[in-house]
């Protein structure tokens, strides 16, 4: 699974090989997909652990006037956890906050330091904040509480009270933020490309939203295909890679 790195990078910002664990952190379902999909699926198949943790229930995530709330909740968790299988996952975690309602506070801080302390990733995937103009405000919390969660989880003196019944602070190898401006990591996912889709095609519900209809007939699938390749291939060149997910990588 070849990768690249920006040619300015110090030799110790490099990250090498597959991670025996990693965590991502996605604000909806078919976030962490979008993203990171076709890197997760690539370290899945050379045995790295994977939990995919989605931060809110993906309530608002429909166009229909006539969904049931409870509905589209039940809905949107039962593809998540069929994508997390496409991609190879071990396990996918809802924490159920309420879609297009997330806030930052101290209390999501926390929130996702104690999971990064139980899970203890050697790489933790997720939005970045710093995106320029990004509009949905569940993508920029959910990317600067994942960040400040790792901070906290690396010093004991965060959140003392977790580190009880074997739960240690713990510091990641590396953070990989999708959706990045300035990416200076990129991972080839030419031959895990197709998973990535059938990943994003578990979410159904989404069909409609973000896929231009791809679930109502060949013709829209393959026009969501054709999209998705051509954003791969633009994500690809600056590292000469065919199809590629690009990154900013930070060392906590």
């Amino acid at each position: 699974m070849k990768s690249g790195i920006h040619p300015d990078a110090r030799a110790e910002d490099r990250p090498d090989g597959i991670p025996a664990r990693a965590l991502t952190i996605g604000a909806h379902p078919d976030d962490a997909e979008f993203g990171a999909g076709g890197t997760l699926a690539g370290w899945a198949a050379a045995g790295c652990e994977i939990t995919m943790l989605i931060v809110t229930d993906g309530s608002k995530g429909s166009w229909n006037p006539k969904v049931d709330h409870q509905t589209l909740v039940d809905q949107r968790r039962n593809e998540q956890h069929t994508a997390a299988a496409a991609i190879g996952a071990t396990t996918s975690i809802m924490l159920g906050h309420t879609d297009g309602e997330l806030e930052y506070s101290m209390a999501l801080r926390r929130e996702m330091c104690l999971w990064i302390r139980r899970i203890r990733p050697d790489v933790v995937l997720t939005h970045d904040p710093w995106q320029r103009y990004q509009l949905h405000p569940d993508h920029r919390v959910t990317g600067l509480a994942a960040i400040d969660g790792i901070v906290a989880a690396r010093d004991h003196l965060f959140f003392t009270d977790q580190l009880v019944g074997g739960v240690e602070k713990h510091r990641p190898d590396w953070i990989y933020l999708w959706g990045a401006d300035e990416a200076d990591h990129w991972v080839d996912i030419t031959d895990t490309f197709d998973i990535k889709l059938e990943a994003l095609l578990a979410h159904s519900s989404q069909g409609t939203t973000t896929m231009g209809d791809a679930h109502k007939g060949r013709a829209e699938r393959e026009a969501f295909r054709s999209r998705m390749e051509a954003w791969a291939r633009r994500q690809a060149q600056p590292a000469g890679l065919d199809l590629a997910e690009s990154f900013k990588v930070l060392s906590p």
